[in-house]
């Protein structure tokens, strides 16, 4: 439990009809004092109902319509709350003498009681665990089997456990919820001798392992489990790591999911919104791609509900900007005038590495970044098959020139749009600078905003 909880202090509309809410509380350390039920909600966690309590620390919250099931709080202060668990009966008496879950009784609801004897079950467990982990650090051989023995029954105890509830509850949220983020282990011993002898091909048979069998006990569908605090992190958890980073093995998943998800309203916004944003916010490079990708499906199609005007006209924006300039794409062709006044075809240049820079001399990172690629990386590599295609993005043709004069930056393709008729701004999305694409002999992107470092060494490994 963490010492410190926040709780967003407002209330937030009861969402189930039909049936009424009825949760008499016993709390003698909390006597005359004002009591939150609190929820469980996407990380956060949310006032549903307050209550004054008489002298002896009773109470009553009550509703005419039902909460939805999950996992909620009885909260007075920061260092007096514990959690308890809400499934389809909502009308029982919570006991506690002290605040502390260990002595927390429940009286009406079989479930919610079954919860709390589980806490206690998990506890006295892992306590056990630890205990046996400690022994572990000074134990010689036999003993280490031993105890690795012992530690193999705690973990059948648990799974009987989970068995024997889910017998007893076989339709409660209880019996989802008490396994929903155990992540099955793979035996290594069931792998063919010459995988478990090399490190690389076990990783790597363990990681494909735990994508495949990440989400095999929890119900994503479920939307009951939006009100815990497991969704949110395993969701993050699974997008973030378990899925392999790059935007061609996360493209399939995530289209799945969603469209898995889409006949549950609540739990399709969230999802939908949270890999939107963080495709569009990611730092691995081509993950834009996928933002795109599902701004088109569910945002700009109509089928995202819950989108405003403005959001919409925002993530309409970000899609004009990036959808030119994904990494594998071909690069948008260009002709614009040189500092000479000759014109220069982009897709024209015959190297085996183009890099489109584009700056503006005001620009404060633009002045440490351009002269850097410059000396760092042109001059280095413009004799083994590089150029630079270098725009200058304003219209002053005098501060231009005196930004080349200053750092020596006229024998790479300098270039200009003075009327801003190209659109280059749009197509390779000017909105910051300095921009920077990487492009192959045949102009297509192969990286993009990446640092000076970086393509210096990407350079390095393709043209030494």
């Amino acid at each position: 439990m963490q010492k410190y909880i926040s709780i967003l202090l407002f209330l937030i509309p009861l969402l189930i009809t039909g049936q009424s809410l009825q949760l008499q509380v016993n709390l003698p350390d909390a006597s005359g004092r004002e009591i939150y039920l609190a929820q469980y909600y996407l990380g956060n966690i949310y006032a549903k109902d307050t209550i004054q309590t008489d002298e002896e620390g009773r109470g009553i919250f009550k509703a005419d319509t039902l909460l939805p099931q999950g996992l909620y709080k009885i909260y007075m202060d920061e260092n007096n709350h514990f959690n308890f668990l809400l499934g389809s009966n909502q009308q029982f008496l919570i006991q506690n003498e002290s605040f502390q879950s260990e002595n927390l009784k429940i009286e009406g609801s079989a479930e919610a009681e079954a919860f709390v004897e589980y806490t206690v079950f998990l506890k006295n467990l892992q306590q056990k665990n630890a205990e046996i982990r400690k022994q572990m650090e000074t134990a010689n051989d036999t003993e280490r089997q031993n105890f690795l023995n012992e530690l193999d029954e705690l973990t059948t105890q648990l799974y009987n456990y989970w068995d024997d509830l889910e017998k007893e509850f076989h339709d409660s949220f209880l019996a989802k919820f008490v396994k929903a983020n155990h992540v099955p282990a793979l035996k290594v011993s069931t792998l063919p001798e010459e995988v478990q002898k090399n490190d690389t091909l076990l990783q790597n048979a363990r990681f494909y392992f735990q994508q495949k069998h990440f989400w095999d006990n929890f119900d994503y569908t479920d939307e009951r489990f939006l009100y815990t605090p497991f969704f949110k992190n395993k969701l993050e958890t699974w997008f973030t790591k378990v899925l392999y980073q790059n935007y061609d093995s996360v493209k399939t998943p995530v289209f799945n999911f969603i469209e898995e998800v889409k006949p549950h309203p609540r739990i399709f916004q969230f999802a939908t919104s949270y890999f939107l944003n963080n495709s569009i916010n990611s730092n691995i490079m081509g993950m834009d791609a996928l933002f795109v990708d599902i701004a088109r499906k569910y945002y700009l199609s109509g089928e995202a509900f819950w989108a405003t005007d403005e959001s919409l006209g925002k993530i309409r924006e970000n899609v004009l900007f990036a959808e030119n300039n994904l990494i594998d794409k071909t690069a948008p062709n260009l002709t614009l005038e040189s500092f000479d006044g000759e014109y220069v075809n982009l897709h024209q240049i015959d190297a085996k590495y183009t890099l489109v820079v584009i700056y503006e001399p005001n620009c404060s990172h633009c002045r440490t970044f351009v002269p850097a690629l410059y000396n760092d990386v042109y001059q280095p590599f413009k004799n083994k098959g590089l150029e630079v295609f270098a725009i200058y993005t304003m219209d002053d043709k005098e501060e231009w020139s005196d930004f080349l004069i200053k750092h020596r930056l006229f024998d790479w393709i300098n270039v200009w749009d003075e009327h801003h008729v190209s659109r280059f701004k749009i197509l390779y999305d000017a909105r910051k600078t300095p921009g920077l694409y990487v492009l192959d002999e045949n102009k297509k992107i192969v990286a993009k905003k990446i640092s000076v470092e970086q393509v210096k060494r990407m350079m390095e490994h393709e043209l030494n």
